[in-house]
């Protein structure tokens, strides 16, 4: 696998971070080298926040994307989407919340944007909206293809308390099962 560098966007308390540290992780437990570098505003819980994942096969020396280094994005909120969509690559894909994301024409243009309702589906389908950095695992693994999917499944488990197990299974499957729409799989 060549290097992949992620981004995920949002606001503070969604768990954008979380996400990152999973997908770091499970990479290193793959015998690969990740690395996770997060950036909060001075407002921690409602500020706007970034968390850029390196994952790759030989020794990671500078943990930093790049501005125009990133090939995948995902962002739940305008102000952070507006902030962090320039460190993606042109062509690249960026995954939104439709219900809170407005990208310009020039970004259709200059990216491929994919919409998929990410909060409605942690509250409607899984019942609790805690779970939408769950479901962005699995959008971002489907979409690209980065780790196992069950080796990631597993890292996921050993991060999250027993007791919500099964709906964080539910939110993972779920992830893949709308990006997969939408591309159309």
């Amino acid at each position: 696998m060549a290097r992949t560098i992620m981004r995920f966007t949002g606001v503070g308390g969604q768990g954008v971070l979380l996400a990152g540290e999973i997908f770091a992780t499970a990479k290193i437990k793959a015998g690969g080298y990740g690395q996770k570098t997060a950036t909060y505003t001075s407002q921690v819980r409602g500020g706007p926040t970034v968390v850029d994942i390196i994952l790759d096969d030989d020794e990671i020396f500078y943990p930093y994307a790049n501005d125009g280094e990133v090939d995948f994005m995902l962002s739940v909120a305008q102000k952070s989407y507006d902030l962090f969509k320039d460190g993606v690559s042109e062509g690249g894909t960026i995954v939104i919340e439709p219900n809170l994301i407005t990208p310009t024409e020039e970004d259709r243009k200059k990216w491929n944007i994919i919409e998929i309702p990410i909060i409605t589906i942690a509250k409607e389908e899984v019942g609790n909206v805690i779970t939408q950095s769950v479901i962005a695992l699995g959008i971002a693994n489907n979409i690209m293809n980065a780790i196992d999917k069950e080796h990631l499944k597993e890292t996921m488990l050993s991060k999250v308390p027993k007791k919500v197990h099964d709906i964080n299974l539910k939110a993972y499957d779920l992830g893949y099962k709308y990006s997969s729409e939408a591309m159309g799989k």
